[in-house]
């Protein structure tokens, strides 16, 4: 099994199509319930609207990720602008949902960095990993808890950091 970083990043004005496909995306990704390590959308600043959605899962090979990345509802019915993918070298060992500290007055971000790989440590690291094209690094790709975008990028020592306010995923 290989773990990958998957990022559909929404088309403008994409919202009323994903309110109408979300029940059919969730009834996808609960096919992969037990491959799921991180999953969740990327909201705008002040956190109303989606503008993507992100999974990293453990799948047995590439023509599986090509399988969840391109038969995934919102991706079939039109709502991504593009679809990223890369092997994903978790660092943190564990999926979002053994994050044990979370901080009341924090938000959660996605923090993604196309830098050097580099060790990080903090309690606010829910899931942080390198971003791999084969086996060249690409990137970092950290889920954080912080107070602000600012502090976010800074927790995985990445000012020049592409943030996204972000939260964790599925059922509601």
């Amino acid at each position: 099994m290989t773990q990958y970083f998957v990022y559909g990043r929404d088309r403008a004005d994409s919202g009323d199509l994903k309110g109408e496909l979300t029940e059919a995306h969730w009834a996808f990704m609960d096919r992969y319930a037990e491959a799921l390590i991180a999953r969740g959308p990327t909201l705008t600043e002040d956190r109303e609207e989606s503008t993507g959605s992100l999974h990293i899962v453990d799948l047995p090979d590439a023509e599986a990720l090509r399988a969840f990345a391109y038969e995934e509802p919102y991706y079939v019915g039109g709502a991504f602008e593009t679809v990223e993918f890369y092997r994903f070298h978790n660092h943190t060992a564990r999926t979002m949902w053994e994050f044990s500290t979370p901080v009341a007055d924090y938000n959660r971000y996605l923090v993604l960095t196309k830098d050097e790989s580099r060790p990080v440590t903090s309690d606010h690291l829910i899931v942080y990993g390198d971003l791999l094209d084969g086996d060249t690094h690409v990137g970092r790709a950290a889920l954080v808890e912080a107070p602000t975008p600012t502090a976010a990028a800074a927790l995985i020592n990445a000012p020049h950091a592409e943030v996204h306010p972000w939260q964790f995923g599925g059922r509601r």
